[in-house]
């Protein structure tokens, strides 16, 4: 999914919208499409956190801001919300936060319909700054709205369930979506929309046949005789070529190696580099460095890092293996101004239920199936200096217990593991 970024951002939990959405990465390999961030459509006074036009639909996505973390959110389309089985309050009166939203939502899907009359149309409310289970009655969730706190794994499974139509939109489409909706967006090449999952609308030149084509049967021209002739005004998908002109390289590269390498067997695949550390082998999934740490923390870290900033973040994804079954780990190291904050940011974080940094390799999708949960994972923590090291271990497969020791023991010998700078 490409983001065309836009400097609003409607709500506090706006971030973790921006870091679940940059998380699906570019391309249609884990869902494609276009996300437009806190676009403000012309004429507009207020912009909304998203809207994403993917190939087989559109997600409006609005942020709603809670008053403080929860564990567990009721949060019904109609009636009052209720956080940790207390309603939520506004002036004295118990709210519904997402009346406001879903009208705002409709007057979004008013423009799409404009544009694009039939569309498939879904509404996604992000809630935060932290919620571990948002709970929708079932009548709720036939239909098309969800209630989610913004992680990567929600929003993906959102934009999936939501957005299912079965024609795809063609990249002409998109435009006049984008037109509508954004008129100040960079325009993007029919290439970059074709790689996001969207049908090309471009004809290709129709080649000078050597002989004169047979005519058709009386039972009608044979399957796949519109790629056969593109000449006679049918849109020749360009995934297709591409996919073609791929095929034809990979097996000219074969050719080449197999004759430059005596027939030999081809060399083998890359594999994930091996870091020692605390006397155990971590092999590497994922990793990465940023100066916005908020974006990447939950509950009341994420409240701590908003207030404090940090000078950046450094994660890591590892798995290892302890008598014969395998161990995730995610690691993170955050560094900040000074001393004191350390100090204070590392209290904060061995309180239970405070929160966590979010794993990186969860964020974009680098973990082999399958993806560990890091649901009641063992942790261990670390300062030095000015920076604080923090450590989850769990099982990639089945139940965790934060007490197990060799679960502790990986999250500790973690903690030395040298994140990239």
């Amino acid at each position: 999914m490409r983001l065309v970024r836009f400097p609003r951002q409607p709500a506090r939990v706006s971030d973790d919208v921006r870091a679940a959405l940059a998380s699906l990465g570019r391309g249609e390999n884990v869902v494609g499409g276009l996300a437009l961030v806190g676009v403000q459509p012309p004429g507009w006074t207020s912009a909304v956190d998203a809207v994403l036009i993917v190939p087989h639909g559109v997600l409006v996505v609005l942020g709603v801001d809670l008053p403080d973390p929860a564990m567990r959110l009721t949060a019904p389309l109609t009636g009052r919300w209720e956080a940790d089985g207390w309603p939520l309050v506004h002036p004295g009166a118990a709210v519904n936060p997402a009346t406001e939203a879903l009208a705002l939502a409709e007057a979004v899907a008013g423009l799409v319909r404009a544009a694009r009359p039939g569309a498939t149309i879904g509404t996604v409310i992000a809630v935060g700054p932290f919620v571990e289970t948002v709970e929708q009655p079932p009548a709720d969730l036939a239909g098309p709205v969800r209630v989610i706190h913004p992680t990567p794994t929600s929003m993906l499974a959102a934009t999936v369930s939501l957005a299912s139509a079965k024609e795809t939109f063609s990249t002409a489409a998109v435009r006049s979506l984008v037109e509508r909706l954004a008129p100040d967006a960079p325009e993007l090449t029919e290439s970059t929309l074709v790689a996001e999952g969207f049908t090309a609308t471009e004809e290709v030149p129709a080649p000078r046949p050597s002989v004169a084509p047979a005519p058709p049967s009386a039972a009608g021209p044979r399957q796949g005789a519109a790629v056969a002739q593109p000449g006679r005004g049918r849109p020749v998908r360009w995934q297709g070529i591409a996919a073609l002109a791929l095929l034809v390289a990979i097996a000219a590269a074969a050719i080449v190696l197999a004759t430059t390498q005596g027939g030999g067997d081809p060399p083998p695949r890359r594999t994930p580099p091996v870091v020692p550390a605390g006397g155990t082998d971590f092999t590497q999934r994922a990793t990465a460095v940023q100066q916005e740490c908020a974006a990447h923390a939950e509950g009341d870290l994420q409240a701590s890092l908003r207030r404090t900033g940090c000078v950046h973040l450094r994660r890591g994804s590892y798995e290892t293996e302890v008598d014969g079954r395998q161990i995730a780990v995610s690691v993170a190291a955050v560094t900040f101004a000074d001393e004191q904050q350390a100090q204070e940011f590392l209290a904060l974080a061995d309180t239970p239920g405070s929160g966590t940094i979010t794993d990186v390799a969860t964020e974009t999708a680098s973990w082999p199936r399958p993806v560990p949960a890091f649901t009641d994972a063992a942790y261990a923590s670390a300062v030095n200096g000015s920076a604080v090291h923090l450590a989850l271990s769990c099982p990639v497969e089945g139940p965790s217990n934060p007490d197990d020791t060799e679960l502790g023991k990986a999250a500790r010998a973690a903690l030395e593991i040298p994140l990239p700078d």
